[in-house]
């Protein structure tokens, strides 16, 4: 009987064991966040979320009432106007990637998942995203089978983690929508290929810089701040700082909070 590498490799490392995975409960909802740690030299480096940003996560904090016991101060977290039309431009919402999102909102919306978490939450770096972006050496998915881009998405969004997750767990990598990341110089950018870009666009080296196409035919005066009425390839995934008991924590761990500071923008 023959077999071919690929499906040894395959299968060895369905076998494997799986890293760890953190999930924090958002606190005042019903709502976590599912995060899989970039590992260096056996330490956890930080934690990537296994998916891409979701609406109904995003609405929380779109949405949230002001607590009337809180007084507004420093440490407020600024909140976006409500979108004044549909940001998810009919492609679906519930379990779909949050789109349309300007980098103020997805850096106000880590700010406040940092304090309903405990944890110190920003976007991810663009070589945090690089160094786990997967390739397609044997075992892992096709880029066919992990990605949506412009030949097999139909023009439109999938919900996160309906492509084929590749060997270290993570979903949307390449294709869905493209993700806010911050260069090494500290400056945000946009990462990685979207549903509307062709395969050969899909990969880990892509990054767009910030252009004013993107809200062009936003109506208001002036554009918005949070939102971007042409991004509808646009959205973004979150990272956690790693503390030194994640280095040891069990699948599905949910480590003691730590006090917490806001991301760096």
């Amino acid at each position: 009987m023959r077999f071919s590498i690929g499906l040894v490799a395959a299968a060895l490392l369905a076998l494997a064991p799986r890293p760890p995975q953190l999930t924090l409960p958002v606190k005042d909802t019903a709502l976590s966040v599912e995060l899989l740690p970039v590992v260096d030299a056996g330490q956890v480096r930080v934690w990537i979320g296994r998916t891409e940003v979701p609406w109904e996560l995003l609405d929380a904090f779109v949405y949230e009432k002001a607590d009337a016991a809180q007084p507004a101060g420093a440490d407020a977290v600024a909140r976006p106007s409500k979108p004044y039309i549909s940001m998810d431009r009919g492609f679906g919402h519930a379990g779909f990637p949050a789109i349309s999102v300007n980098i103020d909102t997805a850096q106000q919306f880590c700010a406040w998942l940092s304090k309903r978490t405990g944890r110190i939450m920003r976007l991810p770096t663009v070589a945090e995203l690089r160094s786990i972006c997967p390739d397609d050496k044997a075992g892992q998915p096709t880029l066919d089978q992990r990605a949506w881009h412009a030949g097999n998405s139909g023009g439109t969004t999938h919900k996160v983690g309906s492509s084929k997750a590749d060997a270290q767990g993570f979903s949307d990598l390449q294709g869905n929508v493209a993700e806010w990341a911050i260069d090494a110089n500290g400056k945000p950018v946009l990462w990685g290929g979207s549903f509307m870009d062709a395969a050969k666009d899909q990969g880990r080296d892509r990054v767009q810089q910030p252009s004013a196409d993107w809200n062009a035919s936003d109506p208001q005066m002036p554009p918005s701040r949070w939102w971007l009425a042409d991004g509808s390839f646009i959205g973004f995934r979150v990272a956690c700082e790693a503390l030194p008991g994640d280095n040891a924590a069990a699948p599905d761990a949910k480590p003691a909070p730590a006090a917490t500071k806001e991301p760096s923008r």
